[in-house]
């Protein structure tokens, strides 16, 4: 029987069967990381306390990881609601109809292990989410690429969707430098970063020679995904979102997406569990600061008073992390400030969306990734997959359509952005041109972690200079190949077992896909790369 051993990262690897992997629902080849033995959880009276800063994703998985163990957690969040960027509040429409706003669209990956883990404590069988049948992107010049009949297993996943996209002629083929374009075969973590970062992705694809229309319609996908341009955008980035979708792992790029809006259906159960496990959730409670407290552990302070705890987790976004130490002088060493302090953030990003008086066309698909559309990033058609939206467009006979810019550029006028993406709507999608537009509601945000090129060394990690402080979020480095929401899920889940473990307890068991690439001839492969070219 085949085995793969895991990644170390705070916790021991252990071989793991290939058979077993596949009889939990994942890649055959997928990597576990076992955390430090000790035991199961905290005994009667001797349970810390432990505050995690921000309720999304990483704080949320963070809080799950420490209570299921016994300790006794404090969850703050600055906002009334929990779920981070995934968060929603409730909003009257024009017509009376009372709806959920979020921050728009978000595909949750097969490969997203942790993050699906963390939700089976409320879904066991994920029943909340439900498969979109495609991932197709269009391009203005008429190109359209599909996911749905590309190959699942690697390395067919690659070669199917080349054969299958019409961005790939035999002339782009020919022209393509295949010595560039070795080091995608293997992609290691961490070593990519290494031998990637100081390199652009645009800068890293033209030197593949890659065609200009996979630019636009297969490899901008990854870079909007981090809401970057890909000018500015590390190219080990790029390279290990290659590597996670298709040559590294076998589960595809097809993805689940929640049946309800985000707090019904992932949030508020999972908040209900947390209560159930005694965590406070304190909501509506931004932290101004923490400092080391002379006895050991720490003083958070919020806007009502300070409050000891014995440990904390910090799992903000980027600007909230940089705002809270910022205000915390006393806290870590003057080289870790000051790279926490040199996070960037993401440029700004536009969410639009609009209840329509007619439906869209019944072919038109859930979710549409776009290129070459005045800034239009994709398009959503809610009732396609969403309870709320389905329940809304039956009664008025019209849709809920989601627009998306990502990296507007600053300075642009909000306005003339907004109705932009409308234009675009109705160019995409003809039929919206005499559509009455019921009610719009718009979410400008600028609060993504921005990976430019050569910074990777400098981004803060789970651990830090305290032994009673940890952090979690999607924009720390990690070394293990994870991304985007799952970054965040297993990011929390380490800060809580470092934790753990130096009290002596087991934390959780967490999988990733593998670290490096999983065929041995493309392995080989890869490894010419790194040899010089003869002259």
């Amino acid at each position: 029987m085949s085995t793969r051993t895991a990644a170390r990262e705070g916790g021991a690897a252990r071989p793991v069967s290939a058979r077993a992997a596949a009889r939990r629902g994942r890649d055959r080849k997928a990597e576990v990381l076992m955390p430090v033995p000790g035991r199961d959880r905290f005994a009667r009276g001797d349970a810390p306390s432990v505050a995690v800063v921000g309720g999304g994703i990483a704080g949320l998985a963070a809080a799950t990881g420490l209570a299921e163990r016994g300790a006794r957690v404090t969850l703050y969040e600055r906002e009334e609601s929990l779920g981070g960027r995934l968060a929603g509040h409730r909003t009257l429409l024009a017509d009376g109809s009372e709806v959920t706003m979020s921050r728009g669209f978000h595909a949750f990956f097969r490969q997203y292990y942790n993050l699906r883990g963390l939700l089976r404590r409320t879904d066991p069988a994920l029943d909340r989410l439900t498969p979109l049948p495609d991932y197709p992107l269009r391009h203005s010049a008429g190109l359209t690429d599909s996911f749905a009949r590309v190959p699942r297993t690697p390395p067919l996943s690659a070669l199917g969707f080349v054969a299958l996209s019409p961005t790939f002629g035999r002339r782009d083929l020919t022209a393509l430098d295949a010595r560039a374009a070795l080091p995608l075969l293997d992609v290691r973590v961490p070593d990519v970063y290494a031998r990637f970062d100081q390199v652009s992705a645009t800068a890293f694809l033209e030197r593949v020679r890659f065609p200009e229309a996979a630019h636009h319609l297969a490899f901008e996908v990854f870079s909007r995904s981090f809401f970057a341009d890909p000018r500015e955008l590390s190219a080990a980035e790029l390279m290990l979102m290659f590597h996670i979708y298709f040559l590294g792992s076998s589960e595809g790029l097809l993805f689940d997406v929640p049946d309800e809006p985000f707090p019904q259906a992932l949030w508020e159960p999972l908040a209900d569990y947390l209560r159930r496990l005694g965590v406070t959730v304190r909501t509506g409670t931004p932290v101004h600061g923490v400092e080391p407290s002379g006895t050991g552990g720490a003083e958070v302070r919020t806007g009502t008073g300070t409050d000891r705890h014995d440990a904390v987790v910090l799992a903000l976004d980027t600007g909230g992390l940089r705002q809270v130490v910022a205000a915390s002088p006393r806290l870590g060493t003057a080289p870790w400030r000051e790279d926490v302090a040199a996070l960037r953030t993401a440029p700004p990003f536009l969410v639009s969306r609009l209840w329509l008086d007619r439906p869209v066309r019944a072919d038109r698909p859930g979710f549409l990734g776009t290129s070459g559309y005045d800034g239009l990033d994709n398009i959503s058609v809610l009732e396609r997959y969403e309870g709320e939206a389905a329940r809304w467009a039956a009664k008025n006979r019209g849709s809920v359509v989601e627009l998306h810019a990502y990296a507007v550029p600053a300075g642009a006028d909000p306005e003339n952005v907004q109705d932009a993406l409308l234009g675009q709507l109705r160019r995409v999608y003809p039929e919206t041109r005499p559509a009455r537009v019921v009610d719009a509601r718009h979410e400008w945000r600028s609060d993504c972690p921005l990976f430019p090129v050569g910074t990777h060394h400098r981004r803060p990690t789970v651990r830090t200079p305290h032994p009673w402080l940890t952090l979690a979020g999607d924009g720390l480095r990690c070394d293990l190949p994870v991304a985007l929401m799952e970054r965040a899920a297993t990011t929390g889940f380490l800060a809580a077992n470092a934790l753990l473990a130096g009290w002596g307890v087991r934390g959780q068991v967490l999988w990733s896909v593998p670290r490096a690439g999983r065929s041995r001839v493309l392995r080989a492969l890869g490894a010419l790369a790194e040899r010089p070219a003869r002259r």
